[in-house]
């Protein structure tokens, strides 16, 4: 008996940890960890950086304002997202939330205050352009000396070949030449 009282401890402690040693979740094989990874539009754009993203200027009335590398196909309610959203002051109807952006567009919210009289300029002004790689025949046909087989033309062409660099390759449609380029260049746009 006094051998058993002697190794007692030796007993209990190698009890102990063999009972440890079931308990122990790293071991069960039935068990596995599984590690989630949050996935951010920052993520998103790092990973495909140089493949299909673009980079748009986000102003006015935003809570971080600035150059915002997004993926292709983004809309502007997303990038605004991005930048913070926007302040108490902003005036959600200066901008088209649905709209998708494009490389170099600048997306500018104005104020409720000054929406009523700067967004009358701003928009004066770009109501003029007609962007030559997004707008639609009906909007091409109302610039003087495009037809509908001429804005047809130039919707083939951007299918077909991608969107326009520069005004000036407006050119290469077949139909358009310097002339008719020229007459367009103050009412035209690219982006």
């Amino acid at each position: 008996m006094s051998v058993l009282k002697r190794y007692s401890w030796m007993i209990l402690i190698i009890a102990v940890i063999g009972v440890l040693y079931f308990l122990n979740p790293s071991n069960d094989e039935g068990s596995q960890m599984t590690e989630v990874k949050e996935v951010t539009i920052e993520d998103t754009v790092e990973e495909n950086a140089g493949f299909g993203t673009v980079k748009v200027d986000v102003k006015g009335e935003v809570h971080n304002p600035g150059v915002y590398t997004m993926p292709e196909e983004t809309r502007v309610d997303d990038v605004i997202i991005e930048a913070g959203g926007m302040t108490d002051e902003a005036d959600p109807t200066s901008v088209n939330l649905a709209q998708k952006i494009q490389d170099e567009m600048v997306i500018f919210i104005a104020s409720h205050q000054s929406s009523s009289n700067k967004s009358v300029e701003v928009d004066s002004l770009t109501e003029e352009k007609v962007s030559i790689n997004r707008a639609s025949a009906s909007e091409m046909e109302t610039l003087n000396g495009i037809g509908p087989s001429k804005a047809a033309s130039i919707i083939k062409y951007r299918e077909e070949n991608g969107p326009f660099s520069s005004v000036e390759d407006l050119v290469n449609v077949p139909g358009i030449g310097e002339k008719t380029l020229e007459s367009l260049k103050e009412l035209i746009t690219v982006p």
